[in-house]
C-alpha cells in the first residue's frame, strides 16, 4: 500500500506555497491599483479618512497605477499591518477584533516552544529506532519520526509521557495568562466606553395576550408594578414587513431621481427620459425626473398610511418589547430573573445592540422554540453522520490502490511519479475543503430556524456546530475511515486485545493527510482570504451595472466581517491537531506554526483596512 511520503508532502508544500505566494503577489499588485482602492480600503472610506484616487490625473492613471516605485514596495503592507498598536486597533475596529487576533498569537505562543522541545527531545528518540523497518506495516519517512517507530514496552515511551505532561502544563499556563489579559482588556473597554442604550435595555418575549389591554399598555403596567424603582420606558415590536419594503422602494426611486437630476445638471439641453415598462425596455416614454418625483410622492403617502395602520391595528403588534431601565443594575436584575410564576411567559434577556438584532425570530412562541431545538438537534446528528460517506470517499482518494481498482485503465498514468505525488499529497486536502464549503451556510440556516434573536448568537451557535462537525468528520472520520478500513483485514484476523494497538499505530499514519489539509486550508486558504476575491468581483460588477450615484458606490463597498462562524472553528481544529500530534508526530507542528503566523499577519491587515 502507498502512503504519502516526504516527496509527496514536498510537492504538496510546493504547490501550496506557490499558490499562497501567487495570492499574495496578486493582492500586492491589485491593492495599489486606483480602481480597486474602495475594495481594499472600504473602512477608511466609510470613516471619511480616504478620498478616491479616481478623481484626478490622466485617463489611464485613473484605473492603473503608473508609479513603478510602488511595485517595488509591494510587500510594504506586511510590516504596516503589524505596526498599529493594540489600543489603537481597539479604537479602530473594536475589542472583538483585537481579541480574535490574539487567538492567532496564542497559537504561536503555545506551539513554538512545544515544537522546539519536541524536535530537540522527541524526534531523536523516535528516529533512532528500527521498529517500522522490521514490521510488516506500510510506512513512510515521516512515520519514522513519529511514535510508531518505537517498539512495544520500550523505556523510550517515558519520554513521550513526560512530554505529554509538559505540553499540557505549558498550554494550560499560557491559556490562563491569556484569559487574564483578555478579561482585563474587557473590563477596561467597558469602563472607558460611552454609555449605550442596549446596556440599559432588556428584551421581553412571549408577552401573554390580554383581552382588556394592548401589548404596549400591558408591558408598561407589568414593569411599573414589578420594577417600580428602575423601569423607564418600553417600545413594542411591530411586524412592519410591508412598511419596510415600501421604504426600500422609495429609497431606490430617490436614488434614480438623484441620478437623473445629476445627469440633467451636467447637460441641460435635453431633459432625461425613460420607458415605464419592464426594466425600462418597453412601455411609454416619459420624462424621468417628473416620473420619479411622482413615484416618490405616491410612495410617501403609502408609507404614511401603512405606518398609521401598523401603529393602530393590534394584529401588527408582536408579543415582544424592548424595556429600558434607569440603571444598569435594574436591567441586569430583570434580564437574569424569572418574571412570573409561569416560566413560559414574560421571557427576559439582555437586548442585543440595534445592528445585531435578528428581527425574524422575535415572536416565536416558547413551545415552538423547544420543538425547533429538538428538530435541529436531530437534523444536525443526521447531517454529521451521513457526511461520513463523502469523507470516506475522499479518504479513498489518498489511496492509489483505491483509484486503480475503480479505474484500472488509469494505472500507467497514476504510476507516473509526479501524478502519484499530486494525488497523495494534494488531492485529499483540496477535496475535503470543497466538501466543507457549503457547510457554514447550512449550519447558519439551522441556527436561524432554531430561533436566536441576535446575529452574534446565530454565529456562535453555527460556530459551535461547525467545530463539532469538524471534530467528528474531519478529525475522527479521517482517522477511522482512512486507516481503520485499510487495517480491516488485520482486525478480522487478530484478537480483540490487538485492535487498540493497531489503531494506535494508525493515528500517526494519518499525519500526512492532516499536513496536506493544513496546507490547503490554512496556507493557501489564508493567502486567498487577503485577496478579498468575493468583495472584489461583486464591487466591480455592482460598479459596472448598478452604481449610479456616490451613495450607490458606498453601498457597493463591502467592509466584510471576520466570518466568526467559520474562522473560529478552523482555529480550534488546528489547536486540536497540534495538541494531538505534538507527542505522536511532531513533524506536523511546523505546518501549524506557519498557519498561525501567516493568518495573524493577514487578518491583522484585514482588521486595519477592511473588516
Amino acid at each position: 500500500m502507498h502512503m504519502a511520503s516526504l516527496g509527496d508532502i514536498g510537492l504538496a508544500a510546493a504547490i501550496n506555497i506557490l499558490s499562497a505566494f501567487a495570492f499574495l503577489l496578486a493582492f500586492a499588485i491589485l491593492r495599489i491599483q486606483p480602481i480597486n482602492d474602495r475594495v481594499y480600503f472600504p473602512k477608511w472610506y466609510l470613516k471619511g479618512l480616504r478620498s478616491s484616487p479616481l478623481q484626478a490625473g490622466i485617463f489611464v492613471s485613473k484605473f492603473v497605477n503608473l508609479d513603478f516605485k510602488s511595485y517595488i514596495r509591494f510587500l510594504s503592507w506586511m510590516p504596516a499591518a503589524l505596526q498599529m498598536p493594540e489600543p489603537e486597533l481597539i479604537d479602530h475596529a473594536g475589542l472583538d477584533s483585537a481579541v480574535y487576533l490574539r487567538i492567532y498569537l496564542l497559537g504561536l505562543k503555545i506551539f513554538v516552544p512545544i515544537a522546539v522541545l519536541a524536535f530537540s527531545v522527541m524526534v531523536p528518540v523516535n528516529w533512532t529506532n528500527s521498529t517500522l523497518e522490521r514490521s510488516n506495516l506500510t510506512y513512510s519517512q515521516i512515520d519514522k519520526l513519529s511514535i510508531s517507530n518505537i517498539p512495544t514496552g520500550s523505556n523510550r515511551f517515558w519520554t513521550h509521557l513526560v512530554m505529554a505532561y509538559a505540553f499540557t502544563f505549558w498550554t494550560c499556563y499560557i491559556l490562563k495568562r491569556e484569559y487574564q489579559i483578555v478579561a482585563t482588556m474587557r473590563l477596561h473597554f467597558l469602563a472607558s466606553e460611552r454609555r449605550r442604550p442596549d446596556q440599559f435595555t432588556v428584551l421581553v418575549r412571549n408577552v401573554p395576550p390580554d383581552p382588556d389591554e394592548s401589548v404596549s399598555e400591558l408591558v408598561e403596567h407589568f414593569f411599573l408594578v414589578n420594577h417600580p424603582d428602575h423601569y423607564l420606558t418600553q417600545q413594542v415590536v411591530y411586524n412592519a414587513k410591508k412598511l419596510s419594503s415600501l421604504v426600500s422602494k422609495k429609497k431606490k426611486r430617490q436614488n434614480w431621481l438623484d441620478y437623473y437630476e445629476l445627469k440633467y445638471s451636467r447637460n441641460q439641453s435635453t431633459r432625461p427620459s425613460k420607458k415605464t415598462g419592464f426594466l425600462g425596455l418597453c412601455g411609454n416614454r416619459v420624462d424621468a425626473i417628473d416620473f420619479y418625483t411622482d413615484e416618490i410622492k405616491r410612495l410617501s403617502e403609502e408609507i404614511e398610511l401603512e405606518k398609521h395602520k401598523v401603529m393602530k391595528n393590534s394584529k401588527y403588534t408582536m408579543p415582544a418589547a424592548f424595556v429600558s431601565f434607569r440603571t444598569r443594575w435594574g436591567a441586569a436584575v430583570c434580564a437574569q430573573t424569572q418574571q412570573s410564576r409561569n416560566p413560559t411567559v414574560w421571557l427576559t434577556e439582555w437586548a442585543p445592540e440595534p445592528r445585531d438584532v435578528y428581527w425574524d425570530n422575535m415572536a416565536i412562541p416558547y413551545v415552538s422554540l423547544t420543538i425547533r431545538k429538538l428538530i435541529i438537534a436531530v437534523a444536525f446528528f443526521f447531517l454529521t453522520f451521513f457526511f461520513m460517506i463523502p469523507i470516506a470517499f475522499v479518504q479513498s482518494l489518498a489511496n492509489i490502490e483505491g483509484i486503480e481498482k475503480a479505474a484500472p485503465f488509469l494505472k500507467s498514468f497514476i504510476e507516473m511519479q509526479f501524478i502519484k505525488s499530486f494525488i497523495q499529497g494534494f488531492l485529499p486536502g483540496i477535496a475535503l475543503k470543497i466538501f466543507l464549503i457549503f457547510l457554514p451556510a447550512i449550519l447558519m440556516i439551522m441556527s436561524k430556524f432554531e430561533g436566536f434573536i441576535s446575529t452574534s448568537a446565530l454565529e456562535r451557535r453555527a460556530a459551535t456546530r461547525y467545530y463539532i462537525f469538524q471534530f467528528i468528520n474531519v478529525f475522527l472520520g479521517s482517522i477511522i475511515t482512512g486507516t481503520a478500513f485499510q487495517q480491516l483485514d488485520k482486525f478480522i484476523h487478530q484478537s480483540a486485545n490487538e485492535i487498540p494497538k493497531t489503531i494506535g499505530v494508525s493515528i500517526p499514519m494519518k499525519a500526512t493527510f492532516f499536513i496536506t489539509y493544513i496546507m490547503v486550508d490554512g496556507w493557501a486558504g489564508c493567502a486567498g482570504e487577503i485577496l478579498r476575491l468575493k468583495p472584489l468581483i461583486f464591487y466591480h460588477l455592482k460598479n459596472f451595472f448598478l452604481v449610479k450615484t456616490e451613495k450607490d458606490r458606498e453601498e457597493a463597498m463591502d467592509p466584510g466581517t471576520f466570518g466568526f462562524n467559520t474562522g473560529e472553528p478552523q482555529i480550534q481544529l488546528y489547536f486540536l491537531l497540534g495538541l494531538v500530534y505534538a507527542v505522536v508526530t511532531p513533524f506536523l507542528l511546523p505546518y501549524i506554526i506557519v498557519f498561525f503566523g501567516l493568518a495573524y499577519v493577514v487578518y491583522r491587515h484585514q482588521v486595519k483596512v477592511s473588516s
